[in-house]
């Protein structure tokens, strides 16, 4: 009766492994770190086409440009909802501060702060049955001034930076004789004040996570994964990630991580759940450029790419794999030769073809002739795509020959955003995989790496009160200048697979602010 029962289970497996859609139609509860549609609306598009159905909060709840985000509304939906899931992932950013930005800028008191960490385990004790795959972040050490979130920062961002980033050095035994000369500078230069303000809230943070931790040790998280937001090879993001990473080892990477990245979370945490609900583990494959490869240490990260891309695997419960034809998934990482990493905004971003480049292309045709599923992975340049990358694709004829696409914001928000929705392409139709490719041309070359910068600049001329980080009453022109930008782009650029065209096409501004845009659309029946 036994070995009757063992092979009847086994059947029921290999039934839902070769047939993925039987196991659909499931109900995945996501709360994003914030709305940006690289958060939600790309996330939610993904998982949709694998047929799984996403429970958000209302979008009045989440952080957004102008509201951090209502930490208690969210939980309120959250306990009203589990019922209905079979799956939850979770942002413990927006569940104790509220989002993303919030995590940053709060004055929330140590014990409030503890306070809404514990009741991750208290929703873990009323649902025992429901699976969480939590995420969360190291609060960020920007390099630079800039104006925002926290009023020093705008003159004081790059030199709390700079001594951070010594401590870091210092506590690791690199400190030199000429960084403790710069460090005793820096000392002068910093009101106490400021570092006082930036290191307890910082420290509130890093003690939430600790407990985080400690409850996935005990169970409370199915999975939790730590992401260094906007970091550097020696910072204070990296100084705490090395302590968090120390604390959490002992569970092991396939249930904790504490690596680089920040909005590629919520997609590699939506893929985990769905790979674990069909008990499928997909096969990744990589083939990096000739040059630095997976040692290419990329701006806005706190180590090696390489080392970021093998987490994000782990994270999705994926392996792994050296042969391309066994593969689900084949990772072709566009960088340069020598790992520099510069912005798309740059005039270096251009159609001329490089040496590095042309190397890529060959290793990348080579790929697509022998009908591999490519997703390349586009980080030669951060916050947009490479143009001459592009272009090379187009004259090609390689756009929609490859299967997933990826060059956004830092290297980590493309590679892993890549591997989480590229391991499920597998089980959608071409048509579905098109218009994922098409949404990322959209977002990433059409507007990250070309058309955003005229809309920036456009946006000093226009009469009224806002700014590019800000738009206010200049939002509206600004949008209906960006569609007229966006569809002459499409109409040079893009070759749509299988006589496909637009039905609709929209571009908006959805935080009123020239960093990122929200690309709609529906191909005709």
């Amino acid at each position: 009766m036994k070995q009757i029962f063992l092979m009847l289970m086994t059947l029921c497996l290999i039934i839902l492994i070769a047939n993925p859609a039987e196991a659909a139609g499931k109900k995945i509860i996501y709360v994003p770190i914030d709305n940006r549609p690289c958060n939600l609306a790309q996330v939610v598009q993904v998982a949709e086409k694998v047929g799984y159905e996403i429970l958000t909060p209302p979008a009045e709840f989440l952080g957004s440009n102008d509201n951090r985000g209502d930490v208690e509304k969210m939980w309120a939906w959250l306990n009203e909802t589990a019922a209905q899931a079979d799956f939850a992932v979770l942002s413990t950013d927006s569940l104790i501060y509220g989002s993303l930005v919030a995590s940053r800028v709060h004055s929330l008191d140590a014990a409030t702060i503890l306070e809404r960490a514990q009741r991750f385990k208290t929703f873990h004790e009323n649902f025992p049955y429901l699976p969480i795959y939590a995420i969360g972040t190291v609060m960020r050490t920007p390099s630079y001034n800039f104006k925002g979130e926290v009023p020093y920062y705008e003159t004081h961002g790059a030199k709390i930076f700079q001594y951070t980033a010594l401590i870091d050095k210092q506590e690791i035994g690199e400190m030199k004789s000429s960084d403790r000369r710069a460090f005793k500078k820096l000392q002068t230069e910093i009101p106490q004040e400021y570092l006082d303000d930036w290191f307890k809230r910082r420290a509130k943070n890093s003690d939430a996570n600790e407990l985080l931790i400690q409850f996935t040790r005990e169970g409370v998280f199915n999975y939790f994964l730590l992401g260094c937001d906007d970091s550097a090879m020696y910072s204070q993001t990296h100084r705490e990630s090395r302590k968090l990473t120390t604390l959490s080892n002992d569970m092991g990477k396939t249930v904790v991580q504490v690596t680089s990245g920040a909005d590629e979370l919520g997609m590699l945490m939506v893929a985990r759940a769905i790979n674990k609900d069909r008990f499928y583990t997909p096969f990744i494959s990589i083939e990096y450029n000739a040059g630095t490869g997976a040692q290419t240490f990329p701006t806005y990260c706190n180590e090696p790419i390489g080392v970021s891309i093998d987490a994000a695997i782990v994270a999705v419960g994926g392996l792994r794999v050296p042969a391309h034809k066994r593969a689900d998934l084949v990772l072709a990482v566009n960088t340069r030769a020598n790992g520099k990493t510069f912005e798309a905004a740059s005039d270096k971003n251009n159609l001329k073809l490089r040496g590095d480049l042309k190397t890529f292309m060959k290793m990348l045709k080579k790929l697509t002739d022998k009908n591999y599923p490519v997703g390349v992975a586009d980080i030669s340049f951060s916050n947009g795509a490479d143009n001459a990358l592009m272009n090379q694709l187009k004259n090609d004829d390689l756009q929609y020959k490859i299967r997933a696409y990826g060059g956004w914001n830092t290297a980590t928000n493309t590679t892993g955003f890549l591997i989480g929705a590229g391991c499920l392409m597998q089980n959608m139709s071409d048509r579905d995989v098109a218009e994922l490719l098409t949404t990322r041309y959209l977002d990433e070359w059409a507007y990250q790496a070309n058309v955003r910068q005229e809309i920036f600049s456009a946006s000093y001329g226009l009469p009224g009160d806002g700014t590019p980080g800000n738009l206010k009453d200049k939002c509206p022109p600004l949008e209906k200048l960006l569609n007229e930008r966006m569809t002459a782009f499409v109409a040079d650029n893009l070759k749509l697979p299988n006589g496909l065209r637009f039905a609709e096409f929209a571009v908006r501004l959805p935080w009123k602010r020239t960093f990122e845009c929200d690309p709609r659309f529906t191909f005709a029946e």
